[in-house]
């Protein structure tokens, strides 16, 4: 049995700010078209540390029953490493869907039932990016997902919830936050597969680091930083220069990309890893800053 402990390491913490910074980012620019509600932001921050919690059990469960985990270096893994049997494991991602998909399913009922849909396919990514016969994150299609559903879906999503409109106000600064945010989560991702692709290249799991490659990987991360820092200045373009604050992400992001340019591997990227969560934190909180004081 595992321990607390381990369940929760197993959960990959420091993954959450991934989940956190749609919401901010989404919520500020809600802010900004006077269409803040409070308790739509809290249920969507539930759906989105649920479902990033789900995700993270469900890839333990599905890579672990593969093997792929076998000599992993990062964060705990429950199967892989024996601490818990994949059923347990399996059990617990689907908890976790379960809390999203009931929070989803009081903000559908108070905003539009087409959300549903949404939500749904929101949890079968979650699942088939490493379940499933032919899991999509065995074939390098990870990165363009976790844009999608951590980017695009979760911030115009969470505005969306909030305003009730697609007027252009709103969603051209949701469409710019998405951008930067989505980039982000897309670059911590873009790490984690880089520190792994000895020993994915062995298990014949083909992320797109593994396609592209160790050189061309550090370079598409130090692309997903620079795409990060163009959003800001996008998205101050439509609504408020204040709004370039938003460039001190590159506090954290900055060091982050010097040490993957530099050659790091294995340990030497987790580091990684947390200073780009915290940097794609950090992005939210002082654009949706910039937009809440700027609306």
């Amino acid at each position: 049995m595992a321990t607390p402990d381990q369940w929760l390491a197993g959960a990959r913490p420091r993954t959450l700010p991934a989940a956190v910074s749609p919401v901010l980012a989404g919520t500020g620019v809600a802010a900004y078209a006077d269409g803040l509600v409070w308790w739509k932001a809290l249920l969507a921050l539930v759906v989105a540390l649920a479902l990033q919690v789900a995700v993270n059990y469900a890839n333990d469960y599905s890579d672990g029953i593969r093997g792929t985990d076998a000599g992993r270096v990062g964060p705990m893994r429950l199967v892989g490493s024996g601490a818990a049997t994949p059923a347990a494991v399996k059990r617990a991602a689907f908890l976790a869907f379960g809390v999203a998909a009931a929070a989803g399913l009081v903000l559908a009922a108070a905003t539009a039932w087409w959300l549903v849909a949404v939500g749904l396919v929101s949890v079968l990514a979650a699942w088939f990016y490493t379940g499933g016969s032919k899991p999509y994150g065995y074939l390098g299609l990870g990165e363009v997902m976790v844009f999608v559903f951590f980017g695009l879906v979760a911030v115009v999503g969470t505005t969306y919830v909030q305003t009730e409109s697609w007027e252009w106000a709103a969603l051209a600064p949701s469409l710019g936050a998405a951008v930067g945010v989505g980039a982000l989560a897309c670059a911590i991702l873009v790490a984690n597969n880089l520190r792994d692709i000895p020993t994915d290249t062995v298990s014949g799991k083909r992320t797109l680091a593994v396609v592209l490659g160790d050189r061309r990987t550090r370079g598409l991360y130090v692309g997903l930083v620079v795409l990060a820092a163009a959003a800001v200045l996008a998205v101050a373009a439509v609504t408020t220069w204040w709004v370039l604050a938003g460039l001190g992400f590159l506090v954290l992001a900055g060091p982050a990309a010097r040490t993957v340019r530099g050659g790091a591997t294995g340990p030497g990227l987790i580091p990684v890893l947390q200073q780009t969560g915290l940097a794609e934190l950090l992005w939210a909180a002082l654009v949706a800053a910039a937009l809440a004081a700027g609306g």
